[in-house]
């Protein structure tokens, strides 16, 4: 375990500030601070979401709900802090309005740190060589970094190229790639250089940097002990998988924007988030130096070794964090001011309460849905070829649930052990649905219960009344069936529980 070390010009650091808490790194680094000794602030758009976190019950963690965007308010929360990590960066657009935002929050984080007092910002940051080549999602990385700096403040910036774990965005790119495709057809990229890092790797030096003086106001290249090309990491998945080595042929016709909308196609990430991954594939990602083992040295993992333990957590069901968790998680719709349509259906349950909430937190991922499951495939694919999420972004865990977990091509949005779990979709839609689960005990009956599901769509104009018109006739065999799963379900796990003697 790290623990803080005295320095000889400063103070040790015990408070820190976590932006970021509830994305894919900081989500993981949260733990890894109050491990170490450290006391942690989060400020988050929404703590219900960081609720997710086991650690964030932990008597060291404080949590606020904060506008980034808000410099006074800010400054108020980071009061205190000695340190502040700045893990907010957008992987959902390109274009110059999500850079100018980037720059916007980086700048006023940068100004309420100084406001605060605060000594140190610390950011991840992207690895990738210098120059007016960089791609445009690196390139706006960069920018984050001068801003961060604006304000008087050191920045640590610490730069990694391809980062593997368990839920990651470079690990399900990959190991989607190698299931589905024995034989690939891709662009020149597979041959760029790369130094991926394992997440276990990134979250050390986050942690390590904070004990050693000589990171403060420094630029530090990450990565792990070798230099691969994108084909050697395919051949290792599918090593780790037992599958034969890929057949790959590199073609130099594959634009940017088609490469982007077949990782769409092939695996669980959106175009979107694909788009400026794809970009980046064609600088080569390669650390320019060693400062950073030389300052903080430790063991790193291997491509293999990284691949391999990312395999063995996603097998056992232990993924912390998932790339889906990033982003913004809509409140509820104003359902108000417009027509909305609702399909209602009720059913008794022989179980508890307890037991048909957990069948209900089933739905989705790997388990299905119940009933009519060839449907929501095709549903799913309808939706990827629309550009939206489909069915492949799957779910963190196969039996967990928590506010803002990305689930299939839903979010949830509302989460009450035992009693609401509420979806907010996320596919192409021509309007706003939610399906929401309605769970009430029968009065003096510990094994008796009502569950009511309960689908609401606001439609966006007239496509979106033709949709609902259209899905209608399908309803009866979907939602019924669903229903009537979660029941069957729900009785089986109750009998299954030993009761307790009277």
């Amino acid at each position: 375990m790290v623990r803080p070390i005295e320095a000889t010009n400063s103070p040790p650091i015990r408070r820190v500030c976590l932006t970021g808490a509830t994305g894919y790194v900081g989500g993981r680094l949260g733990a890894k601070l109050i491990e170490a000794g450290f006391h942690v602030c989060c400020v988050c758009r929404s703590a219900r979401k960081l609720q997710t976190r086991r650690w964030v019950r932990h008597a060291a963690v404080e949590s606020f709900e904060a506008d980034l965007s808000d410099a006074d308010a800010l400054a108020q929360k980071l009061t205190g802090c000695e340190a502040a990590y700045y893990l907010v960066h957008s992987m959902e657009a390109v274009g110059p309005a999500y850079a100018q935002r980037d720059r916007e929050l980086a700048t006023t984080f940068s100004r309420a740190c100084a406001q605060a007092g605060v000594r140190r910002i610390i950011y991840l940051g992207g690895l990738g060589e210098t120059g007016d080549a960089l791609s445009e999602h690196l390139a706006s990385r960069r920018e984050v970094e001068d801003c961060l700096a604006t304000g008087g403040v050191p920045v640590t910036v610490l730069r990694a190229a391809m980062i593997i774990g368990s839920g990651s965005s470079s690990y399900e790119i990959l190991r989607y790639l190698t299931e589905r495709l024995p034989v690939m057809i891709t662009p020149r990229w597979v041959k760029t250089e790369c130094q991926p890092i394992a997440i276990r790797d990134v979250l050390r030096y986050l942690v390590q940097c904070l004990d050693v003086p000589a990171t403060i106001g420094q630029t530090l290249d990450i990565g792990g002990p070798d230099i691969v090309n994108y084909r050697q990491l395919i051949n290792l998945m599918a090593g780790s998988r037992s599958l034969r080595p890929r057949i790959i042929v590199a073609v130099p016709l594959l634009t940017p924007r088609l490469s982007s909308f077949w990782i769409h196609l092939v695996t669980p990430l959106s175009y979107n988030v694909a788009r400026p991954l794809a970009d980046g594939l064609k600088n080569r990602v390669v650390c320019r130096d060693r400062r950073a083992v030389e300052l903080m040295p430790g063991p790193l993992l291997t491509p293999a070794e990284a691949i391999a333990r990312a395999a063995g957590k996603v097998d056992q069901d232990e993924v912390e964090t998932s790339w889906s968790d990033a982003g913004v998680v809509p409140g509820d719709p104003d359902w108000a001011g417009g027509r909305v349509f609702t399909d209602v259906r009720r059913v008794d349950v022989a179980a508890s309460a307890a037991a048909t909430f957990a069948a209900a937190c089933k739905v989705g991922g790997g388990h299905g849905y119940y009933a009519a499951d060839w449907l929501w495939h095709i549903r799913g694919w309808m939706d990827r070829l629309a550009g939206g999420p489909g069915l492949r972004r799957r779910r963190r865990s196969s039996s967990h649930l928590g506010f803002g977990d990305a689930l299939d091509f839903w979010r949830v949005t509302e989460f009450r052990e035992n009693e609401i779990l509420r979806l907010r979709a996320e596919m192409k839609l021509p309007g706003e649905a939610l399906l929401e689960f309605d769970i009430k005990s029968a009065p003096g009956a510990a094994d008796q219960c009502a569950l009511t599901q309960t689908a609401r769509f606001r439609p966006k104009g007239l496509l979106g009344l033709m949709y609902w018109y259209a899905v209608v006739p399908l309803h009866a065999y979907v939602f019924r069936g669903m229903l009537n799963g979660i029941r069957r379900e729900a009785e089986l796990q109750n009998v299954a529980v030993p009761r307790s003697p009277q």
